[in-house]
């Protein structure tokens, strides 16, 4: 095993954190019970004492075709994963288009767009513990209960490449702010938009710090300029809470929150 010294206000995509030591795991290692999974940092809020880290090496970036099947390694980027089904003329992932981070987030989060999800031609994960069918996974919109770390997936190949979808699905980001964030704050709660919710409280634009709800899409949090870890929290406990008073509904954060 070794250690990557990970500066988290340059390595995640909010530009938050500290620099901590954070444990790489390659094949053949044990994954520590004591150290908490993270991928590309894509949609992190790393606090300045976060709990001992581990990753995931390079062994577990690949692709590979196997009969029907396509194999993915967890730590593989969705770039690549995008650039291998063009290529080979794959449906089925044209939604990570410009979506940031790795298989084992997707497949953490069941990471989508609109109808698009990751799970939707899922056959298994690879975790330490075993392969588990997807079926045996508890899943739904934006999450999923995955049975360990997930280390390799594989997925039922649908031939036929759709540049025209591709095309489509990449202009629905086109209203995202280019300011550093993690992504959507919040997800979306049945029914509605978390971003219309907080704009309709009067907190699209507003800022606490270097920290902002984008004036571009409200569910977005952005760094401003040199935002730190509380002012994004308190940002994130007002919108729940002026959301929760005028609506009664609980936004649950999207953005993943590591702190002891």
């Amino acid at each position: 095993m070794r250690f990557r010294r990970i500066d988290f206000s340059r390595f995640s995509s909010i530009k938050i954190g500290p620099t901590v030591d954070v444990l790489v795991l390659e094949k053949g290692d044990v994954p520590p019970s004591d150290r908490l999974l993270i991928g590309h940092a894509n949609n992190l809020l790393v606090s300045s004492d976060p709990p001992p880290l581990m990753m995931l090496g390079k062994d577990f970036d690949y692709l590979k075709i196997e009969g029907e099947r396509l194999i993915i390694g967890a730590a593989t980027p969705t770039g690549k994963i995008l650039s291998f089904c063009r290529r080979h003329d794959i449906g089925g992932f044209e939604f990570v288009a410009k979506l940031p981070g790795t298989l084992g987030g997707m497949l953490a989060m069941n990471a989508g767009v609109k109808a698009h999800e990751t799970f939707d031609r899922l056959i298994d994960v690879t975790t330490e513990r075993g392969v588990f069918a997807r079926e045996a996974i508890p899943h739904g919109y934006r999450y999923a209960e995955l049975p360990g770390i997930a280390l390799e997936a594989s997925f039922a190949i649908e031939r036929g490449y759709d540049a025209v979808l591709a095309k489509e699905l990449l202009k629905l980001r086109a209203n995202q702010p280019r300011e550093p964030s993690a992504g959507s704050a919040f997800k979306n709660p049945p029914g509605d938009f978390a971003g219309r919710l907080i704009e309709a409280v009067g907190l699209k634009g507003h800022r606490i710090g270097g920290m902002a709800f984008s004036g571009m899409h409200a569910n977005f949090l952005v760094n401003l300029d040199q935002g730190v870890f509380g002012e994004a929290i308190a940002l994130i406990d007002l919108a729940r809470e002026r959301v929760r008073d005028a609506f009664g509904i609980e936004l649950e954060p999207e953005i993943k929150i590591i702190d002891r």
